[in-house]
């Protein structure tokens, strides 16, 4: 029998993981995001992979699978090619909803698979493109013992925008328009980008829905 190949992730570096868990400022400087869009339409395929296809991802380093689909790079590219894949996507009276997972600073990540070296100019222009979104989130601030003063401090500006609608089990649920939601987006990756080492952003976006509320 083969010997098996155990994962060693954050095992070397003089912290004892290896990461700088808890040390200001994040330790890598590479925004990733790994998203799967659901679209409850008979053409579903179209609408996905037509998304895909129809937006610039020059400056960021992407990959899809059967699960999903990551992107890698500049945080305000990574932004970009997101935001501009699900108003690409949106289509009136379709319900269709994406969860994406916004992620910096993970001790297991590396400096590969990234493009870093690209200039700041965006490539996607889909700022005159609104309709409303219901959304769901959840930050993680990793290895640090204080986490939920930046989970209230996010919190705490969605209020201050007028986004915020109520807090849950689990999550926080904002509704604002699109465009909103994604300045906020960016509003939380740079915040978590500019005062912690490792965090995790869950999103979870819904337009169309037929359930009452």
């Amino acid at each position: 029998m083969p010997e098996k190949q155990y994962v060693t992730y954050g095992q070397s570096g003089g912290c004892g993981c290896g990461c700088g868990c808890g040390v200001e400022g994040a330790a890598k400087a590479i925004t990733g995001c790994r998203f799967s869009l659901s679209v409850m339409a008979d053409d579903y395929i179209n609408v996905i992979l037509g998304a895909l296809k129809n937006i610039d991802t020059a400056k960021v380093w992407q990959q899809t699978d059967k699960l999903s689909t990551v992107y890698r790079g500049k945080q305000i590219h990574v932004e970009d090619a997101v935001k501009a894949f699900f108003i690409r996507a949106f289509r009136e009276g379709t319900h269709m909803t994406m969860e994406a997972t916004f992620s910096r600073g993970c001790p297991g990540d590396t400096t590969a698979e990234a493009m870093m070296e690209v200039d700041d100019t965006l490539l996607n222009d889909v700022r005159d493109v609104h309709f409303p979104v219901n959304c769901k989130i959840s930050l993680y601030p990793m290895g640090i013992p204080n986490y939920m003063e930046h989970i209230a401090k996010v919190v705490n500006h969605a209020i201050d925008l007028g986004i915020y609608s109520h807090s849950t089990h689990y999550c926080t649920v904002l509704s604002c328009d699109v465009q909103d939601l994604f300045d906020y987006i960016h509003y939380v990756n740079t915040y978590c980008s500019e005062t912690l080492s490792h965090y995790i952003f869950e999103v979870t976006l819904s337009v169309n829905s037929p359930t009452a509320e």
